[in-house]
């Protein structure tokens, strides 16, 4: 006979799971007109970064630490899941001047 998971440690752990899925955000970051927009933004660690490009030209975002490399053709929508802490600077591979920070906290 299997034993179902009882007691303050399961009920601990279902709530340290519900409060840091319960704070986590969406931000959408847009790629239009040549430009990343917001250009700057601050997050925490398990939130979800949406880029979705606007125009009609093929973009990417590409974190300079080497972190993610997204590729986004014309009208798509790219996620990512921020999982650690830190300042990450990217840009577009073929745009260099669409340029933009993430800052991230826990």
């Amino acid at each position: 006979m299997r034993r179902a998971f009882a007691g303050p440690t399961f009920g601990a752990l279902l709530l340290a799971l519900a409060a840091s899925s319960a704070r986590a955000e969406v931000i959408e970051i847009k790629a239009e007109k040549l430009a990343f927009a917001p250009a700057q933004i601050a997050a925490h660690v398990g939130d979800t970064i949406v880029w979705v490009n606007a125009d009609f030209v093929a973009h990417t975002a590409t974190a300079r630490n080497g972190a993610w490399d997204m590729m986004m053709p014309p009208n798509t929508k790219k996620e990512l899941v921020l999982k650690s802490a830190g300042t990450v600077d990217y840009y577009c591979k073929f745009h260099p001047n669409m340029i933009g920070k993430i800052t991230v906290t826990e």
